[in-house]
């Protein structure tokens, strides 16, 4: 798949209409996640499922809650934009392999990224609300400790089966064979194309040596000449048949070498990224099981895990995509946790202001208002940071696709009506999926969306002029804002996250 730097032949007033134009799509559905996010957090933030939350403070600490409902929810938003990548990846793998746009290019196909950016969204919104589902499950049922197991668990397995994904991906190509018979007809199609081309030498051998027998009697007429010419024809339409049958051999083993390509890296990914925010996880909230939830030793053993695994793998010699993420979502488990603890101990301070005042409240007040705010503090900087992981994640797919040369608008457009409908799909199941499946099909609609953030990112760097970057700009931005009811705080953060994962390159 050939890449394209700049995206010239328009005018730059038409550069700059074109591009408001596809970065006020890409803009709108960013800004339509913002209200049912809302609406959801708002309603996991009442009394009601707050309960087991604020419960759970006093086993695990606030650090311990803060870590672990942070490193939850990240993990939650990783996995299921991998997912989505997993079944695109696999639909795409499989349309290639079989041969289903056979005659047009395989890049140019809309059949193709049709199918893969729909299997990829479904997949990713599945997966969310399956996690979720899971999640709120988990923790009615068996607190924070049950929760702090089954993320260990889960942490634990994926190297393993990083290392199984890998050996599957080396069959490959046998499996294609099987699937579609692809190796087997382009061995055919040159069989049968050096069969004509044999046959055809042989039929003229034969025609020259007539010829030259009657070659006296003929006279060099003009009925002589035109078998000459209609062989030619002949010979020139099976080299173009080879041309093109080798042309198309070679488009598809690169396609299905940069599909092979993404599906290792998120692999890799998948595999690795969460562990160091599950260890800050692991370690906090043991912590807090043994009694020391609130003790000051937590903290510095916590800012230490840090420093120290940030150290290891920014100074890896071999600094990959999913170290980056690694560090990323270790320093956001680490501000959720500072949150965490910071809002409780505010209503300490002004407990004691108030009793200052004059007016004393109660041990019991106390901690149950510090629990309280705890457990709101985490749960809302944790969907915070799970938005804003799952739309940087989106975006890192959509870029890299623009810059492939997919086609920015097919990318664009295709991947803001898919979001569009899922979005409308989870309004209308949200009875059936529960608060926590909401929650979770919500982030995967994020990461659609931000596929389509990214492209329009993408875009605005490809533009051959000012104009077109401008108004690309311009477009999203106030897309966002206008369909986002304004929310010029939460827009104003997710906007620049996602032109950083966009145009990061982790292929």
């Amino acid at each position: 798949m050939a890449k394209k730097t700049k995206l010239g032949g328009r005018s730059p007033f038409r550069e700059a209409a074109l591009g408001f134009a596809l970065g006020a799509v890409g803009g709108c559905i960013l800004g339509a996640t913002e209200d049912p996010v809302d609406r959801i957090l708002s309603v996991m933030t009442s009394a009601g499922p707050m309960k087991p939350l604020m419960d759970e403070v006093r086993t695990v600490g606030a650090l311990g809650l803060g870590t672990l409902i942070g490193a939850t929810a990240l993990t939650t938003a990783m996995t299921s934009v991998v997912a989505g990548v997993f079944t695109a990846a696999m639909v795409a793998s499989v349309f290639v392999a079989t041969r289903s746009c056979c005659g047009v290019s395989y890049k140019d196909s809309a059949s193709l990224w049709a199918s893969a950016g729909i299997a990829g969204a479904f997949g990713t919104t599945l997966s969310g609300a399956t996690l979720g589902v899971a999640i709120e499950w988990i923790v009615k049922n068996y607190g924070m400790v049950g929760l702090l197991w089954v993320l260990s668990i889960f942490t634990l397995i994926r190297p393993p089966l990083h290392f199984l994904v890998k050996f599957l991906l080396k069959q490959d190509e046998k499996a294609c064979c099987i699937l579609g018979g692809t190796t087997t007809d382009w061995a055919r199609e040159r069989e049968q194309i050096q069969i004509r081309e044999l046959q055809q030498r042989q039929r003229v051998a034969v025609q020259i040596e007539q010829r030259i027998l009657n070659a006296a009697a003929s006279g060099g007429g003009l009925e002589h000449r035109l078998p000459w010419a209609d062989e030619r024809r002949q010979r020139e339409e099976l080299e173009r048949k080879k041309r093109e049958n080798e042309e198309a051999e070679m488009e598809q083993r690169t396609i299905q070498d940069w599909i092979n390509t993404v599906v290792i890296k998120h692999v890799d990914f998948l595999a690795f990224s969460g562990i160091p925010m599950t260890v800050i996880a692991m370690v906090t909230s043991g912590f807090g099981v043994f009694g020391y939830g609130g003790h000051q030793s937590v903290f510095l053993v916590l800012l230490a895990l840090v420093g120290i695994m940030g150290y290891l793998l920014v100074k890896s010699s071999d600094f990959k995509f999913w170290m980056l993420v690694g560090c990323m979502g270790m320093l956001a488990t680490f501000v959720i946790a500072m949150l965490t603890l910071h809002a409780g101990q505010v209503v300490v301070t002004t407990a004691m202001k108030m009793r200052v005042a004059g007016h004393n409240m109660s041990k019991e007040t106390v901690g149950a208002r510090m629990n309280y705010q705890s457990s709101l503090e985490a749960l809302n900087a944790a969907f915070f940071v799970a938005k804003m992981c799952g739309l940087g994640l989106g975006a890192t797919v959509g870029g890299p696709l623009v810059r492939q040369a997919a086609g920015e608008g097919r990318v664009i457009v295709g991947a803001a009506l898919v979001a569009g409908g899922l979005l409308a799909g989870v309004e209308v199941l949200a009875p059936v999926l529960g608060e926590g499946g909401k929650a979770g099909a919500l982030m995967g609609v994020v990461g659609a969306a931000g596929v389509s953030v990214g492209a329009v990112a993408a875009l605005a760097g490809r533009w051959s002029s000012w104009p077109g970057t401008l108004g690309t700009i311009a477009g999203m931005v106030l897309g966002a804002l206008g369909v986002g009811k304004w929310h010029i705080v939460n827009i104003g953060l997710q906007l620049p996250v996602a032109y950083v994962f966009a145009m990061t390159n982790p292929f």
